[in-house]
């Protein structure tokens, strides 16, 4: 996991690979809210392989010829993995828009359920994840399971580290939070410069070719090049040649290239460079003891809410009792530096790459700037166990909403896992 360097467990790790194929991965949402069977909102219980959420929804808005604002989830969930998970599209109140969603054909989707729902389903709004994960490639199964056994039983008294995973960052071209720093230090060129042109070695020839037509200038060239899995930078791209038009490129028109995009992949840049910059701090913080409270911790509860109230004296037991958890910060303008030598690491954190938290403003493009918040450091672990199979060893558990399996794999393997 990029810039993650600590482990909680002591165990040898079983090593293995997954995701060999998408169908090793099984995620399943744990629902905070559900669909009542009536209201002018559709709710979609989907099922898909090897596609992102956001795929999804901009396939079934372009086939119903609806804009993308009118569509919510709850969570982003992974393209490599076979996963469930509710859709929801406002104001489809005729039986004829219902059937237009139910007849709809998207490409490696299944709709298991379409229901009707008065509320709206919003970013967040979901308990956590079931995962079960195959582990292949092992040389003792039966040992291996045993051994996973125990790392799931300390994990689910400790708490797991709660880095962010490779799939913040992108994987196999993992640029995300560079574009995000870019945006943070007000290059705007560069930043879609590292979206779209930037060619990786890890990419498909045919890519890099239309990215290197990219950094080279040929804006046209570089369209022509792009294949179909290069639907993002597609959509920039255009905006650019649309601008090209009326002369040199200039820092409006990288603006209205970013703003081509969805709204949750614009923010999606600076959050990755604020996720690269907590992963350090959760390395650091973690060697500190990951269930322990140590003064000057600032601590959030169940709800994310800062605790203001606690005496010092209970802090440990309700840490133990994961009723609160020690944070770091996801750094931006007005996050809160914890106390004492805890504080003191954060802020190393900043001064290690020469930022403040100033720095978070993005004056060029605000709404992409962030206050930053604090993040729980740990997250909990429950149902976990490990099952020894013909052709690996299967995890299974549920974890918090907004945390990474890889995480916990990345305890039971260790060993990076993407």
């Amino acid at each position: 996991m990029l810039n993650a360097n600590t482990y909680v467990t002591s165990q040898e790790g079983i090593g293995g690979t997954i995701r060999n194929k998408y169908e090793d991965f099984h995620v399943e949402e744990i629902p905070d809210v559900l669909p009542n069977g009536e209201g002018p909102n559709v709710w979609i219980w989907i099922e898909k392989l090897g596609r992102t959420t956001l795929d999804v929804v901009l396939d079934i808005a372009r086939d119903l010829h609806i804009s993308r604002k009118r569509m919510g989830f709850a969570g982003m969930k992974d393209k490599k993995a076979f996963t469930r998970q509710w859709i929801c599209i406002v104001n489809m109140e005729s039986e004829e828009q219902l059937k237009e969603v139910q007849n709809l054909n998207i490409y490696k989707t299944d709709f298991l359920k379409v229901v009707r729902g008065r509320k709206k389903l919003r970013m967040g709004q979901l308990k956590g994840n079931k995962f079960k994960i195959l582990i292949r490639d092992l040389d003792d199964i039966e040992g291996s399971a045993n051994i996973a056994n125990e790392v799931l039983k300390e994990l689910e008294l400790t708490g797991v580290p709660n880095y962010f995973g490779w799939q913040r960052f992108g994987k196999p071209r993992t640029n995300t939070h560079l574009v995000g720093k870019a945006l943070i230090e007000n290059d705007l060129a560069e930043a879609v410069r590292r979206y779209i042109g930037n060619p990786s070695e890890d990419e498909n020839e045919e890519n890099q070719k239309a990215r290197k037509a990219y950094d080279e200038g040929r804006l046209n060239d570089s369209l022509d090049l792009m294949g179909k899995g290069m639907r993002y930078e597609k959509m920039m791209i255009k905006e650019l040649i649309k601008s090209s038009k009326k002369g040199e490129l200039t820092d409006q028109a990288y603006i209205n290239a970013l703003h081509s995009l969805p709204k949750p992949l614009q923010r999606m840049f600076v959050h990755a460079y604020q996720s690269y910059l907590f992963n350090d701090a959760v390395s650091k913080r973690v060697a500190m003891g990951i269930n322990k409270y140590i003064e000057g911790d600032i601590l959030i509860d169940n709800e994310e809410k800062i605790v203001y109230d606690k005496m010092t004296s209970q802090c440990q037991d309700l840490i133990s009792k994961f009723e609160v958890n020690p944070t770091c910060p996801l750094y931006g303008t007005k996050v809160p530096f914890a106390g004492g030598k805890v504080g003191e690491m954060e802020k190393s954190v900043l001064n290690n790459y020469n930022l403040t938290k100033e720095d978070f403003k993005v004056p060029k493009m605000p709404r992409l700037g962030s206050h930053g918040l604090r993040r729980a450091m740990r997250f909990q672990i429950w149902d976990a166990s490990a099952t020894p199979k013909d052709n690996g060893v299967l995890c299974e558990f549920s974890i918090n909403k907004g945390s990474y399996a890889t995480a916990v794999l990345r305890e039971v393997m260790k060993k990076d896992v993407v």
